[in-house]
């Protein structure tokens, strides 16, 4: 188990948990946030990527050596590989980010869990891994936020609906949907056009059920998550304007 990741989780989100009057769900939030801005560096070098090659296969270039290899699949990869290497691009820039994103995932699952032991037991061994001095008068964690009981899969139960709504499943697929099209490469040719609309429908399925299905509090840092990377996405391109609007002048 990644513990060199989850104790240090584990003890910030109880730090935040404290300092936020003990609410663990707004904890979550701002701890998000926190792994987001610290783990930016990261990010823009994915989004970089991505707006390079977004731009990249707009070309008159990269469309053409699309037509004219689109039936010798060899020769167009080499030809591709050439252009990226004169523009400087790396193909695969936008993998590392999201590799990273893996163990702290892992990380702040298996935090949450932690923090919202309900047995003894759990309680006894949450309580040693924390280095709070005031920890007792903190357990066990007040784990309601607004409707949701964060440490059981989110529903939100209506008198008039025979049947709860995982409202925060259902973000999670939507906030991810969007994420993943606004940073998609895209692609000009069939192929990969088709495995890359494949990836922007099973990524936001995959999420939303392992959202459906784990604590809410892991699906609370999904939606966080992927609003806050969706607004760096915006940022980044609107700085990006804004100095290429600098340089014509």
């Amino acid at each position: 188990m990644l513990e060199f990741i989850i104790v240090p989780f584990t003890n910030a989100l109880i730090f935040i948990y404290n300092i936020l009057g003990e609410n663990f769900g707004l904890a979550i939030i701002v701890f998000t946030v926190v792994v987001r801005l610290a783990t930016y560096p990261f990010t823009a070098s994915q989004l970089k990527s991505t707006k390079a090659m977004q731009d990249l296969q707009k070309t008159k270039k990269w469309q053409q050596i699309q037509k004219k290899y689109k039936n010798d699949r060899e020769k167009l990869s080499q030809e591709q590989m050439k252009i990226y290497k004169e523009k400087g691009i790396n193909p695969l820039g936008s993998c590392l980010p999201t590799l990273i994103q893996f163990p702290i995932i892992i990380g702040l699952y298996w935090s949450v869990t932690r923090a919202l032991a309900s047995t003894p037991i759990e309680l006894l061994n949450f309580a040693r891994g924390i280095g709070l001095p005031n920890i007792a008068e903190l357990i066990p964690l007040n784990s309601q936020f607004l409707w949701m009981d964060l440490g059981q899969p989110e529903r939100l139960v209506l008198d008039f609906i025979p049947f709860g709504i995982p409202v925060l499943a259902i973000l999670v697929m939507i906030t991810s949907y969007v994420q993943t099209k606004m940073m998609s490469p895209g692609t000009a040719d069939g192929q990969g056009a088709q495995m890359s609309g494949m990836m922007n429908i099973y990524m936001p399925l995959l999420m939303g059920y392992v959202s459906y299905i784990y604590a809410a509090g892991l699906a609370l840092y999904f939606v966080t998550s992927n609003i806050v990377s969706m607004l760096q996405y915006v940022l980044m391109g609107r700085r990006k304007s804004s100095d290429e609007s600098g340089t014509n002048k």
